[in-house]
């Protein structure tokens, strides 16, 4: 195999240098954390069911017109995405009560809220990703008024997709996060959503039982989170009915 050059890793991906300028290629890892990295594991397959979750999600986005990086699969642990300028900031949808506005706000977990909630943290794993308003990103200069607008327009047209996508699976889509990124073309810019849609960046719950299907069976060591990414990946159709869950984590130093 040719030998690539590495632009960046992170704790579930690295980022190669694409074939064409422009581009990159994605590469889904089986590595899993939680807890800034406090807690880890491998779980073999992972990577795999990560990169064809969100290649469904990402293709479905580009469908109905929401603009993100996806450009297609290259393989079962790869996909070529375009290049774009991040921006520091993660932004999460909340839907139901879960997580940490639960632990901040004192709202029991589960409770559905009265409407979807905008969320922005910055992005920085030194000082865990803290929470951040409106304010200071337009302070810092990490974004325009307009690119705000356009953030929180993009997030909730997200949402419709993932939410409407879910409950025709049986699935509850409590939260999710997404990156938002910057594409140039001469001197027009558009925002594009990033890095990745799958159960480590959503919380997505069994509508009938309420049991969790994403990371936070790992988080709180609530079973096989391989079991759990398999079931949403056959409920969406992304793996066939019959498929064998992928192998039980290895816990790493």
């Amino acid at each position: 195999m040719a030998r690539r050059t590495k632009v960046y890793e992170g704790k579930a991906k690295i980022l190669y240098e694409g074939p064409e300028p422009g581009t990159y290629v994605q590469y889904f890892k089986d590595d899993t954390s939680a807890g800034d990295g406090a807690k880890k594991a491998q779980i073999e397959g992972k990577g795999v069911l990560n990169n064809r979750l969100s290649e469904y999600f990402m293709s479905g986005l580009n469908e109905i017109g929401v603009p993100t990086h996806f450009i297609k699969r290259i393989n079962m642990r790869e996909q070529l995405i375009r290049a774009v300028e991040i921006i520091p900031l993660e932004v999460v949808v909340r839907n139901i009560a879960a997580g940490s506005i639960s632990k901040r706000l004192g709202i029991e977990e589960g409770t559905p809220l009265p409407r979807p909630i905008v969320e922005f943290y910055y992005k920085n794993d030194e000082l865990h990703d803290p929470m951040v308003s409106e304010e200071h990103i337009l302070a810092f200069g990490w974004a325009t008024h307009q690119d705000l607008d356009d953030i929180v327009a993009l997030a909730l047209r997200v949402n419709d997709f993932l939410s409407g996508v879910m409950m025709g699976v049986g699935i509850k889509l409590v939260d999710f996060k997404i990156e938002i990124g910057r594409i140039y073309d001469g001197d027009f810019m558009r925002l594009v959503v990033a890095d990745e849609i799958s159960p480590d960046s959503c919380r997505l719950w069994d509508a009938k039982t309420g049991q969790k299907l994403d990371k936070d069976v790992f988080r709180r060591d609530l079973g096989n989170l391989s079991e759990a990414y398999t079931e949403v990946a056959r409920r969406l159709g992304v793996m066939p009915s019959n498929a064998t869950p992928i192998t039980k984590p290895k816990l790493m130093n």
